[in-house]
């Protein structure tokens, strides 16, 4: 059995989705999570110098959508892997950069959703109304919302690839239930989008891994 060592900070956001997954296929690893003052020493070694990295027994991943990948890759008996349309699609899904564009900027909320979340808190504040905000805000979740709701009524599965789970539903799952945790309203006219969240977070080992995850602001 390969040695996983998953190094990132006290957080959920870029390395949440790899844990998920972990945890999902039953999988020991070691998550390092790394004080600020620590990770100015060692990030002149980094990669990129940049955190999530996964390590399997010393060959060092870098970038979260990479890991998401290679787990899946490595998890495909537990993870659906079985089609070359359901991987275009699932690559689609996660590496598809028009929802974010509609915002203006370089990547899209599942590599930094913590920058949607700037928009959605701005587009609602009734103290600073930032009408630029609103009108691109609420339009690109509806865009992103209405391809997704798209894929789950396809999939009839409950999932956006085929009938199983993918490392996808995992990813966007997990991505998606963080950006709500700022914007009560999120899922609100897009019924199926909450339910394949809630579905998600309803997973046995992944309930289990969140009742238990060390508490985080994001």
């Amino acid at each position: 059995m390969p040695y996983y060592k998953l190094t990132y900070f006290n957080l959920r956001e870029l390395a949440e989705g790899a844990r998920l997954i972990l945890k999902y296929s039953g999988t020991d690893f070691d998550d390092i999570r790394l004080p600020m003052d620590e990770w100015e020493k060692i990030k002149p070694g980094m990669p990129f110098r940049q955190v999530p990295i996964l390590e399997v027994d010393g060959v060092i991943i870098p970038q979260s959508t990479a890991i998401y990948r290679f787990l899946g890759q490595q998890f495909g008996r537990f993870i659906s892997l079985s089609a070359n349309s359901a991987i275009c699609q699932v690559d689609f899904l996660v590496g598809c950069r028009s929802f974010f564009s509609i915002l203006r900027t370089a990547s899209w909320p599942l590599y930094n959703p913590y920058k949607l979340i700037y928009f959605f808190k701005n587009a609602y504040s009734t103290e600073k109304p930032h009408l630029p905000l609103k009108e691109s805000a609420i339009p690109a979740r509806d865009v992103y919302f209405s391809g997704l709701t798209t894929f789950l009524k396809q999939s009839g599965s409950g999932y956006l690839v085929g009938k199983k789970l993918s490392w996808a539903d995992i990813v966007i799952g997990n991505h998606l239930d963080g950006i709500s945790d700022f914007f009560p309203n999120l899922y609100e006219g897009y019924p199926e989008v909450k339910d394949f969240v809630s579905g998600i977070l309803e997973i046995p080992a992944i309930k289990k891994w969140i009742e238990q995850r060390p508490k985080t602001p994001f």
